[in-house]
C-alpha cells in the first residue's frame, strides 16, 4: 500500500470506495495463488526450483515487515517460519506424487536411456495375486507386498490438512488477539466530560426522510485509512509521546489521559478523497482531551510550525501548530457516540480536528506527537502529492430525492446536508435546469463545527429536471461550481441530481 502510486490510490478509492482495502485483500490472495501454483508446477519440474519460489515469497515478506516504520528484530520472524514451514510442506507434498516421465529421466541422468522403462522405476512390479490398479482404485502395493494410499491421495489429504491448519490458524491467531482488545475496550469506563457537549438544538433536523441523520451512526461512520488490517492495542500498552522542538517532552499512559479533564463535542470529519456529493463525510459526539493543553504543557518553540502525529502502523499526518492552539475543538478522542472509540476507529486514541481534511489531521491508533517544521518533514500524504495545509472546502449534497428516481408531479421536497467545518454554513441555494438559485430552508446546529441539514420544496413539472445544490459559508464565501478532483486538496463543484417527474 505504502508503494502504491497516488493514481492507483485515487482509483481504488473512487471505484471501490470503503471497500477498497477488502478489494486488495482478495487480489492479494488471488495473485500469491496464481504464483503459488506457478511454483508448484515448477517443484514438478525440479524440486529446486519450487523451493527457489518459496524463497522469494520469504523474502519479499522479510523485507515488506522489516522495513515498517515501527519495525523491531523480531517482525521478520514469522515470515521466516511460514518460508521454512512451506518449504517442508512442499518437499512432503513432491514425494507424495511421481514426477512426469520427461522430468525423471532427466533426474536420473546417464544411467537412463530413450528406451528406459520410466514406469517401473517410478514404482514397483506387482505382487503376483494383487489387484490391478483398475480393480481397486485406492490400494497401491510396495515391493514387500503392504498396502498403502496411492501417492495422488496422499497428496491431496496433506495438501487438504495443510490448508486447512493455515485457514485456522491464521484468522484464528488474529482473532484471538483481536478479542483480547475487544475485552479491554469493553473494559474501559470513560469519564464524565468536565465540558459536556451542548444540547442539540430542537431544530437540528428538517425532518425529511432520506436524509442524513445529523449524528452518523458509529456503524456507518465512514473509514478510509492506510491500514490494511486494523491494529489492534490493549489501552496498558499504549503510550503517547510528545517531543520533538518542546522545551518540556511528555509521555502519558492511557490511565494518565483519562484523569485528564475531558471535552465533548459535536464535530464532522471529512475525507479529502470524497467526491462532490460523495459520503466520505460523518458526523459524531467526540470525547478527548484538548490537544492545545497539552501542547501549552511542552512548550513549543517558536518555529515549530508542524505537529507531525504517528500511528501505531507508522502513518504520518502534518497538522498547523497554530490550528491545534487556536481555540478550536482540536482534541485526542477516546469516545465516540458515547462509547470508547471503536477498534476500526482508532481505539484507544485518535486525533480529531474541526476544519481539516483528516489526512493532516485525524491520525488514528495515535502513538506519538512530534513538534516539527514543515520545512523539515513531509508526512504521508504529502509525500504522494497532496497538499500540506487542507482546510476543509465549502461542500453540499442532494440526498433526496435520488439520482434517477421517477417521481411524480407536485410538491416534492428537495433535501440535504452541507458543511464548512470551524466557518460554519449561513446559506444553501437550489436551481432546476440551470434556473435561478432558490434559498433553502436551514436546520439549526450546536456549533460551526458540524454540517448542516437543508431543505426546498419544489413544485415538480413532468420531465426529466437537473437539479443543483451550493452552499454559503459564514465568511460569504459561495461555494464554487468548478469541477475538481480531490488531489491534491479536495475536490469542488456543484453536487448535480437528474431526476424524472410523471
Amino acid at each position: 500500500m505504502d508503494a502504491a502510486p497516488t493514481p492507483v490510490k485515487e482509483f481504488a478509492v473512487t471505484v471501490f470506495y470503503t471497500y477498497d482495502k477488502l478489494v486488495l485483500q482478495a487480489g492479494i490472495v488471488l495473485v500469491l495463488a496464481v504464483f503459488a501454483a506457478f511454483i508448484g508446477v515448477l517443484a514438478m519440474r525440479r524440486l529446486g526450483y519450487g523451493l527457489a519460489g518459496v524463497a522469494v515469497f520469504g523474502v519479499i515478506g522479510v523485507l515488506a515487515s522489516a522495513t515498517r516504520p515501527s519495525a523491531t528484530w523480531a517482525y521478520p520472524l514469522p515470515t521466516v517460519a511460514g518460508a521454512l514451514t512451506a518449504a517442508g510442506l512442499l518437499v512432503l507434498l513432491r514425494r507424495t506424487l511421481p514426477r512426469p516421465a520427461a522430468a525423471s529421466a532427466q533426474d536420473l541422468g546417464n544411467d537412463t536411456g530413450p528406451d528406459t522403462d520410466v514406469t517401473a522405476q517410478e514404482g514397483p512390479t506387482p505382487v503376483q495375486g494383487a489387484r490391478s490398479p483398475s480393480s481397486d482404485a485406492d490400494i497401491s502395493v510396495n515391493v514387500d507386498g503392504a498396502r498403502r494410499p496411492p501417492g495422488r491421495r496422499r497428496f491431496l489429504v496433506l495438501a487438504g490438512g495443510a490448508m486447512g491448519a493455515a485457514v485456522a490458524a491464521v484468522p484464528g491467531g488474529r482473532q484471538i488477539w483481536a478479542q483480547r482488545v475487544a475485552a479491554a475496550r469493553a473494559a474501559v469506563v470513560l469519564p464524565s466530560p468536565s465540558s459536556p457537549a451542548p444540547p442539540l438544538p430542537a431544530k437540528v433536523s428538517v425532518g425529511v426522510p432520506g436524509v442524513e441523520p445529523f449524528v452518523t451512526r458509529t456503524a456507518d461512520f465512514y473509514r478510509i485509512d492506510t491500514a490494511l488490517t486494523v491494529p489492534q492495542m490493549e489501552p496498558q500498552d499504549w503510550r503517547l509521546r510528545i517531543h520533538g522542538r518542546v522545551k518540556r517532552p511528555l509521555t502519558l499512559t492511557y490511565e494518565q489521559l483519562l484523569a485528564r479533564p475531558m471535552v465533548e463535542r459535536y464535530i464532522t470529519l471529512a475525507c479529502v478523497s470524497n467526491e462532490v456529493g460523495g459520503e466520505l463525510v460523518g458526523n459524531a459526539r467526540w470525547l478527548g482531551v484538548p490537544i492545545k493543553d497539552l501542547l501549552d504543557e511542552v512548550e513549543p518553540d517558536d518555529g515549530a510550525d508542524q505537529v507531525v502525529s504517528r500511528s501505531v502502523d507508522g502513518y504520518t499526518a502534518g497538522t498547523p501548530t497554530a490550528a491545534l492552539r487556536d481555540g478550536r475543538n482540536a482534541l485526542l478522542a477516546v469516545g465516540m457516540n458515547g462509547e470508547p472509540l471503536p477498534v476500526e476507529h482508532g481505539f484507544p486514541v485518535r486525533m480529531v480536528v474541526p476544519g481539516l481534511y483528516g489526512y493532516v489531521s485525524a491520525t488514528k491508533w495515535l502513538t506519538e506527537l512530534e513538534l516539527s517544521r514543515f520545512s523539515d518533514f513531509s508526512a504521508y500524504w504529502v509525500r504522494r502529492d497532496y497538499a500540506a495545509l487542507a482546510p476543509v472546502k465549502t461542500q453540499s449534497r442532494i440526498d433526496t430525492p435520488t439520482a434517477g428516481k421517477r417521481l411524480e408531479q407536485g410538491m416534492v421536497m428537495v433535501a440535504g446536508v452541507a458543511w464548512a467545518q470551524h466557518r460554519g454554513v449561513s446559506a444553501v441555494e437550489v436551481r432546476v435546469d440551470d434556473g435561478p438559485w432558490q434559498q433553502a430552508q436551514l436546520a439549526a446546529v450546536p456549533s460551526v463545527d458540524t454540517w448542516r441539514q437543508w431543505s426546498w420544496p419544489w413544485q415538480a413539472t413532468p420531465g426529466k429536471h437537473r437539479l443543483q445544490v451550493r452552499a454559503t459559508d459564514n465568511t460569504g464565501q459561495v461555494q464554487t461550481g468548478q469541477a475538481h478532483k480531490p488531489l491534491p486538496d479536495g475536490a469542488t463543484g456543484w453536487h448535480t441530481m437528474k431526476v424524472t417527474v410523471t
